[in-house]
């Protein structure tokens, strides 16, 4: 123990970064060297599911009540315990993590995440609320973590918004199941000026289009996005009719494209698509993580082939990686596109649908290695399996 507690503070704190944060409070009780080294740690996570609650008399008492009084008690402790932490923590608050369940009471997130904006020291903030009901509503401090350059919200609602905000320092967002209407959307990543990182996992259950928005509007917020992760879906709340052959701003720093639940019979896929390729013209890895469903719906089935977009290039593409594919002839027709418009391709990684077999897998292989399929790039490795 005494050499560890000789390491530099820089260290010990990294180590109790590493521990949940019951069990690096629990080293105050180690020696005086160690009491108050726990109170400065600038990394706070705080996981409902991982909490633990005392077992004396007064917890036993309260584990024989239903499970909702019983769950109510262990909440309140858990809140109880993060205020606990925040009005003795000493130093700045570099990252905060708040993973847990919420239901119709929040007041005492808001009275949380006021706590941190007056400190103005947070870069990296993950709300993570798994919420029953209509989401998490995000408070007007939310608008006042200047200092952010990461930021992952789970489950929340954003339908009000200041007249004037700015995250001049976000690098970083990730957006799932984000309830909020598409100019509210627009408005958000309008105020990132510094936005590289966008993970974008809502889509028309949650975006409600009502401002008239279209793709256009929404890109043209992201000036340099380097990595972009999409559902194919998010294209609905953003007058799909309307979807260009090519966006008027071109993405020049945009390296990775991820789209997940995509499907090359959808009316909005390929049109979604192509247009993304088409206007980052420095892409270096595409990937697809394809519809996990048979077909989509009768009226969602589209009439577009990939012959109509046989001028696209991949210039600088050297990876194609596309998961859950099901071998139907759209899909293998865009890898053999792919593979005959891309000179410095390296990898093409192919994760198979459950339902194809290992010999199914080896036949597409053999399909892609043949020598009646064009290929530009001599250095490009193709792999089919599960991975």
């Amino acid at each position: 123990m005494d050499r560890i507690s000789k390491l530099p503070v820089g260290i010990i704190e990294t180590i109790l970064c590493l521990l949940p944060i019951q069990e690096a409070a629990r080293t105050s009780i180690l020696s005086k060297e160690w009491r108050y080294h726990w109170i400065k740690i600038p990394k706070l996570v705080f996981i409902e599911d991982q909490f633990q609650v005392s077992t004396d008399r007064a917890e036993l008492s309260v584990s024989n009540k239903p499970s909702k009084r019983r769950k109510m008690a262990k909440r309140s402790k858990f809140f109880h315990a993060i205020c606990q932490v925040l009005l003795i923590h000493e130093g700045p608050i570099h990252e905060f993590t708040l993973e847990m369940q919420v239901d119709n009471s929040c007041v005492d997130i808001d009275h949380i995440l006021l706590h941190l904006s007056k400190k103005n020291t947070v870069k990296m903030l993950k709300l993570e609320l798994d919420d029953m009901y209509d989401g998490y509503r995000l408070p007007f401090s939310f608008f006042s973590f200047r200092q952010v350059t990461e930021m992952y919200l789970y489950d929340c609602t954003l339908f009000h918004d200041p007249s004037s905000y700015e995250f001049p320092c976000l690098t970083t967002l990730y957006l799932r199941r984000i309830s909020t209407y598409d100019k509210t959307l627009i408005r958000l990543l309008s105020s990132c000026p510094s936005l590289k990182r966008l993970s974008l996992h809502s889509d028309g259950a949650t975006i409600v289009g009502c401002g008239g928005s279209t793709i256009v509007d929404l890109f043209e917020c992201l000036p340099l996005i380097e990595y972009l992760s999409v559902r194919l879906y998010t294209v609905e709340c953003f007058k799909p009719e309307r979807l260009p052959k090519e966006l008027p701003t071109a993405l020049v720093h945009l390296k990775c494209l991820r789209m997940k639940f995509f499907c090359f019979s959808h009316k909005h896929g390929l049109p979604f698509l192509v247009p993304l390729i088409r206007s980052s013209p420095n892409l270096e890895k595409l990937q697809l993580v394809m519809e996990d469903i048979d077909w989509p719906d009768e009226e969602d089935l589209g009439s577009f082939k990939l012959e109509d977009y046989s001028d696209i290039m991949f210039e600088h593409l050297n990876e194609l990686e596309i998961i859950h594919f099901g071998d139907t002839e759209n899909e293998l027709d865009f890898v053999k596109l792919v593979l005959a418009k891309s000179p410095v391709l390296r990898k093409v990684r192919i994760n198979p649908h459950r339902c194809i077999d290992e010999d199914e897998a080896a036949e597409i292989l053999k399909n892609l290695l043949c020598d009646s399929t064009p290929c530009a790039s001599h250095v490009v490795e193709i792999s089919v399996g599960k991975f």
